[in-house]
């Protein structure tokens, strides 16, 4: 027909391929109808003639599987480990099942509100679930083991055990209640985070918070049940346990040292608190870590003018070379656009989804880094510019920014060929810039159009008018629908034409024959200027004004260092004229948006978390002396960070809000026990009728420090080993989750 062929499908190299793409319904859960087609599918092929057949190129279902079956294991993996440390603090078997119990009900209930939320089972949720288990038991732990302690001298009677687990728990119940209460307000700020960072992380805080909400109310109404229940037989002392007498014999000279030199060793853990500034100047900074997604895409850009035959012979080369590799198990090629609206893409666009062998078939030592590496050098072609990716994160991108590159600037103005000269000049400046793997600016302005002038006196010599010649032209080269075939159900026009030879070249279109309505035999050259011209390929609009984008590629650099070196560089060598302005977006448009988003919404959590504090103590001073603590607590997740060689991503960034409710959580466990010892001295004192000493104090400091120092000492490693399955993990979705566990095991 008329239409110029604007697409190219190829597979593995062997030659062009008919492909198609499934759109799902906005809101689906992607593994079922990927179920329901794959089954369609294979009755599908059984109807097909011989010779052709269905071959999968890309399949979503196996990275969603791989994702949730990792975190599940991982799950259980926390559950497990979290159990052994509490029946190994306890020494007490029956007691250690309070927290079997209760993790899985908390669990559950945040289950149970994702199903009627409409939340499903990813790696978000998941991991908002795994990154909460050693704190679901925080109250458990400290509400059991304060029972521990009214019970292990013995009771007289049933009366007088349940008096002791009443006074056990009705001591410590309110300020757990807060303190969970605290840890689930710490997420708020993640809440108000937008676009595409607040689709990623909302499920997480989602489940996170309603896993932490259930905790506090079990931890009030079915934790002292369990406790009646199950705390029965010989409870045997704190002290009669190794692993306490160890912990304890470890803690004491500290705590002795900072008992006799308290400035000293507040001034040593200032001086550490300021040191840490040195790795945090160091600490790169990026939107997300790339997630594995098992398969690649390759997105290369070519000039433009390139024709369909070499298009279709380029495609065809790099998926034939791609496919050698021996950890490839598919490639399928699109150049240009698909026969729809929604994809623009001009031929000299190429897409390539590289479908990868699972992991075990692998050569020994290969990495997707390696791997990316590796095809990148065999695919270097002069006038290919290559870009590397993973399917579903390219594509978010591109419907977000239009970006398919981790960072794209998009420069606006008036006059696309001064935006193309612009783009060009910012092209040399980027490829200078370290950590630039690719640098590719759009040609708005050298697209290559044949230009028929028609001069209107000769027409007219010859009794022709402009639309006479438009017309010939047209119908002679587009073609002209003349009538219409019926075959069966399905209906197909008939296109008339002149032959190939009369139009595939500058000089046939010029001696296009003609005739003229005299009855002369002329040529389009007699009444017409044919040349080649240059023009817009596409044009853009970004906020109303004509646009032209750069896509830069990079490796082994963070983002957030590399656009502030590179916006110094092009600020320093590149003028723009009046009218023009430049957009620095993609990935890191994302984090300059949640950036500016945190800076602000942080604060105001702290607000809230400094409302509950007085809430729970009624005094000043002790929500300033666990305010106070917050900072040392974020010394550890920075040096863990840089340690670990970790950007500072919003992933990064959600671990440090975790971190400071864990942190505040510890300091109010920390500060009710020496209240309890304090109060109780002051009592005695206040018997005698005198003023309490400040050897009292002291006694009381070392009594809520160090003799309560099992319930903080589980706290805290519930939290630590809980998190490790996760930090020593590897598979889908440990990228992510490792950034998140990182601050808090550090810290």
């Amino acid at each position: 027909g008329p239409e110029m062929r604007r697409g190219i499908g190829e597979l593995d190299g062997e030659g062009e391929a008919v492909g198609g793409v499934i759109v799902m319904r906005n809101g689906e859960n992607a593994r079922d109808p990927i179920g329901r087609v794959k089954a369609k599918l294979d009755e599908l092929r059984a109807s097909l003639p011989e010779g052709v057949e269905i071959v999968e190129t890309y399949d979503r279902s196996t990275l969603i599987q791989r994702a949730v079956d990792n975190l599940n294991r991982k799950l259980i993996d926390e559950f497990v480990v979290v159990a052994l440390v509490c029946f190994v603090f306890l020494y007490h078997v029956r007691s250690g099942l309070i927290v079997v119990i209760v993790t899985p009900i908390a669990v559950l209930a945040a289950f149970i509100v994702m199903r009627l939320q409409g939340i499903n089972a990813n790696i978000m949720s998941l991991g908002g679930i795994a990154i909460a288990i050693g704190t679901l038991v925080d109250a458990a732990i400290v509400m059991t083991e304060n029972v521990h302690r009214k019970l292990e001298h013995g009771v007289a009677d049933e009366k007088r055990r349940l008096e002791a687990i009443y006074e056990g728990c009705r001591e410590v119940g309110p300020s757990l209640f807060f303190s969970l209460m605290i840890v689930a307000l710490s997420f708020l700020p993640v809440f108000t985070l937008e676009a595409q960072e607040g689709r990623l992380f909302a499920p997480l805080a989602y489940t996170k918070t309603y896993a932490m909400v259930a905790a506090a109310l079990l931890s009030i109404t079915l934790v002292p049940v369990l406790i009646y229940w199950l705390v029965r037989g010989n409870i045997r002392p704190e002290t009669a346990n190794p692993v306490n007498r160890a912990a304890m014999a470890a803690y004491r000279p500290f705590l002795e040292l900072a008992l006799r030199a308290p400035w000293k060793v507040t001034v040593v853990a200032t001086v550490i608190v300021f040191a840490t500034l040195w790795p945090a100047s160091r600490l790169g900074s990026e939107f997300m870590p790339e997630l594995d997604e098992g398969d690649f895409l390759y997105m290369p850009t070519t000039l433009p003018g390139l024709s369909t035959d070499a298009a279709r012979a380029l495609l065809q080369q790099t998926d034939r070379l791609i496919r050698t590799v021996p950890e490839v198990e598919r490639v399928f090629g699109k150049a240009g656009r698909a026969e729809t609206a929604t994809d623009p893409a001009p031929i000299e666009m190429f897409e390539t989804t590289i479908m990868l062998k699972p992991r075990d078939q692998w050569r020994p030592g290969m990495t997707p880094e390696k791997l990316k590496a590796e095809l990148d050098a065999l695919v270097k072609f002069p006038g290919l510019s290559n870009a590397w990716g993973y399917p579903i994160k390219t594509r978010i991108d591109m419907l977000a920014t239009g970006i398919r590159t981790p960072v794209g600037i998009k420069i606006m103005g008036p006059d696309l060929e001064v935006i193309q000269g612009l783009g060009q000049r910012i092209e040399e400046i980027l490829r200078e810039v370290e950590g630039t793997t690719s640098v590719y600016a759009e040609r708005t302005a050298t697209g290559r159009y044949i230009d028929v002038d028609i001069d209107r006196v000769a027409a007219a010599r010859y009794g022709l008018n402009v639309k006479d010649v438009q017309d010939i032209v047209s119908s002679a080269v587009g073609g002209m629908t003349v009538s219409y075939t019926v075959e069966g159900l399905e209906r197909y026009p008939i296109n008339l034409r002149y032959p190939q030879d009369f139009r595939d070249s500058l000089e046939s279109l010029r001696a296009l024959p003609m005739v003229t309505p005299t009855g002369a035999n002329i040529v389009l050259s007699d009444v017409a200027r044919v040349d080649v011209a240059d023009g817009p390929a596409m044009i853009r609009s970004e906020n109303a004004r004509p646009s032209g984008w750069v896509f830069v590629d990079l490796q082994g650099r963070d983002l957030g260092g590399y656009v502030d070196e590179a916006k110094r560089r092009v600020a320093a060598e590149l003028e723009l004229p009046p009218g023009y302005s430049l957009g620095w977006s993609g990935q890191y448009e994302y984090l300059e948006r949640a950036a500016e988003r945190l800076k602000v919404v942080v604060p105001l959590a702290l607000a809230i978390i400094v409302l509950l504090l007085y809430l729970n103590f009624r005094r000043t001073s002790d929500v300033l002396l666990i305010l106070g603590a917050l900072p040392f607590a974020l010394v550890g997740g920075v040096w863990l960070l840089y340690l670990l060689d970790y950007d500072l991503s919003i992933a990064a960034a959600v671990g440090f809000i975790a971190l400071a409710g864990v942190a505040a959580e510890t300091g109010v466990v920390m500060v009710m026990y020496l209240e309890h010892a304090w109060a109780e001295r002051r009592r005695t004192a206040a018997a005698e009728g005198r003023e309490p000493t400040r050897e009292e104090l002291r006694e009381a400091i070392v009594e809520g420090a160090l003799l309560r120092l099992r319930p903080k000492l589980m706290t805290v490693i519930t939290v630590i080993v809980g998190l490790l399955p996760i930090m020593w993990g590897s598979g889908t979705g440990s990228e992510v989750m490792r950034r998140i566990a990182a601050p808090m095991v550090g810290g």
